[in-house]
């Protein structure tokens, strides 16, 4: 008689076999991702840090540009003064040879300053709307001739119903260096003629302004004034 024979299946190790193999395969396969997300970080250092480095790069150039800028500026301003201390020292080599009965009051003779008729509020860019005050200066001798006189002119707008201790609608200073290039001769007339910006100062005004004139004349240190009334409207 036969003896039936039974076939055992394997029982598998956790520690050894099938279960093992399974084991280091997702070991495996975890060190690898591990290894990938590691590599991605290190690469998105890396561009965060070339993107803030280029940041860096782009901002150091454009500061090195305006100081070039800046410095080109000065120099001009630099040269431009050195030009004006030689024409000053000229002007007080001639005055120092001068004999000592002269007097710098006969050299130079300004008495008074005139604030011509011309002097208004304009349209310049034909809007229907004044935005320009233009002042016309006339340096007087004692003769009643216009002479180029040096010196500092301060300007003030002003409401004259308003306190005087009120804030003038507009106030500007122009010095001497500026002053000169303003100089105008056609056939007209012959002056200055200073122009400021009054387009948000008399929005809406329609009685008489005042316009005072204050100048300096810089050779005899005498303070000239003058003033004039004109309509915004």
């Amino acid at each position: 008689m036969k003896t039936k024979k039974t076939k055992l299946n394997p029982v598998r190790n956790s520690t050894s076999g099938g279960y093992a193999t399974e084991g280091k395969i997702s070991n495996g396969i975890n060190a690898i991702r591990y290894t990938l997300c590691a590599i991605l970080a290190g690469c998105l250092l890396v561009i965060a840090a070339g993107c803030e480095n280029a940041g860096r790069k782009l901002s150091l150039t454009e500061e090195i540009n305006t100081l070039r800028r800046e410095k080109k500026v000065l120099a001009r301003q630099i040269e431009k003064s050195k030009l004006e201390n030689k024409d000053l020292k000229k002007q007080i080599r001639v005055l120092s040879d001068l004999p000592p009965g002269v007097k710098t009051e006969n050299l130079y003779r300004l008495q008074r300053i005139k604030i011509t008729k011309y002097t208004d509020f304009y349209d310049k860019d034909k809007d229907g709307r004044k935005e320009k005050l233009i002042v016309y200066i006339q340096p007087l001798d004692e003769d009643g001739d216009i002479i180029k006189a040096v010196g500092a002119v301060d300007v003030r707008l002003q409401d004259p119903n308003k306190n005087k201790d009120q804030a003038p609608l507009g106030q500007w200073h122009v010095e001497p260096n500026q002053l000169k290039k303003l100089w105008l001769a056609t056939f007209i007339s012959t002056n200055y003629k200073l122009t400021f910006d009054v387009a948000d100062k008399i929005e809406g005004l329609k009685e008489p302004l005042t316009v005072k004139v204050t100048f300096t004349d810089y050779l005899t240190g005498n303070v000239f004034n003058e003033e004039k009334k004109i309509r915004p409207r």
